[in-house]
């Protein structure tokens, strides 16, 4: 059943981490099917109920699924196997367009910022027991949320947005529990699910945000939370419209138990208008990071939600990291005040670079998406024959697999750092890797 693999252990943290070896490394590949339990404690000279025990522990990991009679397998995607590993070498004289990284030439300089948060730690040092949180941050970080209409309440910091989300999911979560997320979408995030051992349930997205119908289908089904991004979308760069949020807050109203979470990465990076969903269920966060308008080094996201929601987040941040630095909280004040970034001229940038890419394959026949952000989707019927013809024509573009559960495929163009001299360059490859008309929409 295992071929040459070995699981060993005698303790049911033993065996669980025998398994998550044999994913991480290869040799139990997705898919794999493991030893029925009783025959795989008789193998191991244990009692059944330790077996039981490590694929209880693999399951809430998001490492095996287990169906019934049909017995426990590895994920198609184990969390130990993340999404970042698929892709491409990317060979000397290959243009890199996969990365999803912002442009350089657009960040701000951090010289002026960080020196001023230094010189005034220099002055008043942050020491154990003082504010986790820069009240000048908090008030900045308000402001933009009371601005954008994103109901009121608390503000807390966390280490970009990820971890941040993480951290909502957990306050509330349990291992098992369904949570509705994108499709295609954000790769870490579809990562992160199962690693925390939550049932991701995809819902379909078009260029207006999730598909209405698809949100109502996974709640009633039983999700118990639900992520939205609402701007710049990862990998499609879909934006939540008016009219779609109007939809998606009256499917939400029939379901006040969900925990919201909104991740407004695309803050300081796109021009079109915030429409938040929170204030319509009890439980809700939104999260905005500092990662793409000021650099993913900086690690630094703001969110707010409810009272019930940040107070469980703060207080379990203060039983591991405790805090995010001080000196980056304020380096983020100085950047903000300073308005170090213009949310125009970034958007204008990115908008310029993503809308010509459109255009130029949509006069070669070849659908693309891109509302907004850095990246453009460009649905194809053969991915891993369109990455490799494109890899071989010059170009490396992300997989879509790296993005998608149950969704069509597609390939991820990162716009940020093409020149207009190559739109076109990029255009008649993609064309001749996809082949004009031959894919179907992406929602």
């Amino acid at each position: 059943m295992l071929g040459e693999y070995r699981i060993t252990g005698r303790r049911a943290a033993e065996i669980a981490a025998c398994v998550e070896r044999g994913v991480a490394d290869g040799s139990l590949a997705p898919g794999q099917l493991l030893p029925p339990m009783r025959e795989l404690a008789v193998d191991l000279s244990v009692n059944p109920n330790t077996v039981a025990a490590a694929y209880r522990t693999l399951r809430e990991r998001g490492v095996i699924e287990t169906s019934g009679r049909r017995g426990s397998r590895v994920r198609a995607r184990p969390a130990s196997a993340d999404r970042d590993a698929i892709g491409v070498d990317v060979p000397d004289g290959v243009r890199d367009v996969s990365t999803g990284n912002p442009d350089r030439a657009l960040l701000p300089s951090l010289v002026a910022a960080l020196t001023a948060a230094a010189e005034r730690g220099d002055r008043s040092p942050v020491l154990y027991g003082d504010a986790a949180v820069e009240p000048e941050l908090v008030r900045l970080a308000r402001a933009g949320f009371d601005a954008d209409g994103v109901p009121d309440g608390p503000v807390a910091v966390a280490s970009g947005s990820l971890d941040a989300i993480e951290r909502v999911l957990a306050a509330h979560l349990k291992p098992g529990d369904a949570v509705a997320v994108e499709d295609p979408g954000w790769g870490s995030l579809l990562d992160l699910v199962p690693a925390l051992g939550l049932r991701a349930v995809p819902v379909g997205v078009d260029d207006e945000g999730p598909l209405p119908d698809a949100v109502d289908g996974a709640l009633r089904d039983g999700a118990r939370a639900l992520v939205v991004t609402d701007r710049a979308q990862n990998p499609t760069g879909a934006a939540v419209s008016a009219a779609r949020a109007r939809a998606l807050r009256s499917v939400l109203a029939g379901y006040p138990q969900v925990l919201l979470v909104e991740d407004d990465h695309g803050h300081h990076i796109v021009d079109v208008p915030l429409h938040p969903l929170a204030g319509v269920t009890d439980r809700w966060a939104v999260v905005r990071s500092t990662a793409k308008a000021y650099g993913p080094d900086l690690r630094l996201a703001v969110l707010t939600g409810d009272a019930v929601t940040l107070d469980r987040v703060r207080g379990r941040q203060r039983l591991g990291p405790g805090w995010v630095s001080r000196l980056l909280q304020y380096a983020v004040v100085r950047l903000w005040s300073e308005k170090a970034v213009d949310a125009r001229v970034v958007a204008d940038s990115y908008g310029r670079r993503r809308q010509a890419l459109i255009d130029a394959l949509a006069a070669r026949g070849v659908e693309a998406h891109g509302r907004t952000g850095m990246n453009v989707w460009v649905p194809v019927a053969d991915e891993t024959g369109a990455v490799a013809r494109l890899l071989h024509a010059g170009w490396a573009v992300a997989p879509g697999a790296r993005f998608r559960m149950r969704s069509a495929p597609g390939v991820r163009i990162t716009v940020s750092a093409l020149a207009p001299d190559e739109i076109e360059a990029i255009a008649d490859a993609v064309a001749a890797a996809v082949g004009p008309g031959s894919v179907r929409r992406y929602g």
